[in-house]
């Protein structure tokens, strides 16, 4: 999408409805099993769902994780409904997204260096496309990868200022830390700095905020770990909603909201 206008950027009340209409947010198309699996899998010490984060034995009561999971998400927070429906609260989507947007003020206003990337290029691409390139408009350096970089037998490039992981000529949807690794690590080894900001989802955006750089994420209701660490100040912000919806151009009245949100139009 390009970067929109202002008089295209729906109220609070405006986006609150869309993202229920849409299923982005309010009754999404997880279902509460594939959640509460997910929980548990990270409570039992499966790294695949950490993302790159270091959560220790902090969270290995599945409990737990489904009360952070309901205050920061707004999935259900009754135990026992273990099956059916479940939920994103568009109100803690707008909230967050507010969140974000004095985060992403504050980079244009240092015109910091910014790092976007996505393990979803099928639905928040150009998500963080317009980001990027309303902040380059703002005089904040958008991180370039460095060439040749590999991670999980795949190729880490950008498309329009956007690292992704490529395989076989297909951009690939991964929750996997590596291919941030392989970022970091080769910025480290060209001698180049490293983001100030990243903006990111899945691993790429816990690997960030790991290893100590500012990130902002995106997060479903099933992948937990983000908003683990956003609880713990390990992440600055995270946004829940639902990260795959039918259409990508159902992101786009939000990514309105967040750029005119942080003075970015």
């Amino acid at each position: 999408m390009p970067i929109p206008t202002v008089d295209a950027v729906p109220t609070r009340a405006e986006l609150v409805d869309h993202l229920v209409r849409t299923r982005i947010a309010g009754d999404v198309a997880t279902p509460r099993e594939n959640n509460l699996s997910h929980y548990r899998r990270l409570a039992n010490g499966d790294r695949h769902y950490w993302f790159g984060l270091e959560l220790g034995d902090r969270w290995t009561d599945e409990q737990d994780v489904l009360a952070v999971m309901a205050e920061r998400c707004g999935v259900n927070d009754d135990p026992h409904h273990r099956s059916g429906q479940d939920t994103i609260d568009p109100e803690l989507t707008v909230d967050a997204l507010d969140r974000a947007a004095a985060v992403l003020h504050k980079a244009a206003a240092g015109r910091q260096r910014v790092l976007f990337a996505t393990g979803h290029p099928g639905g928040l691409l150009d998500v963080h496309r317009a980001t990027a390139e309303a902040l380059r408009a703002k005089g904040c350096e958008i991180v370039v990868v460095p060439d040749g970089l590999q991670a999980d037998d795949g190729m880490v490039f950008q498309f329009g200022e956007v690292a992704m992981l490529e395989r076989g000529a297909t951009l690939w949807h991964t929750h996997s830390p590596a291919p941030m690794a392989a970022v970091l690590d080769g910025l480290e080894r060209a001698g180049r700095p490293l983001p100030d900001l990243v903006m990111a989802d899945h691993g790429w955006a816990g690997c960030a905020a790991q290893r100590g750089i500012e990130a902002v994420g995106f997060a479903d209701c099933n992948d937990p770990a983000l908003f683990l660490a956003e609880a713990e100040g390990t992440l600055r912000v995270t946004i829940p909603l639902d990260d795959h919806v039918r259409s990508p151009r159902h992101y786009d009245p939000l990514t309105a909201y967040l750029l005119k949100a942080a003075g970015l139009l």
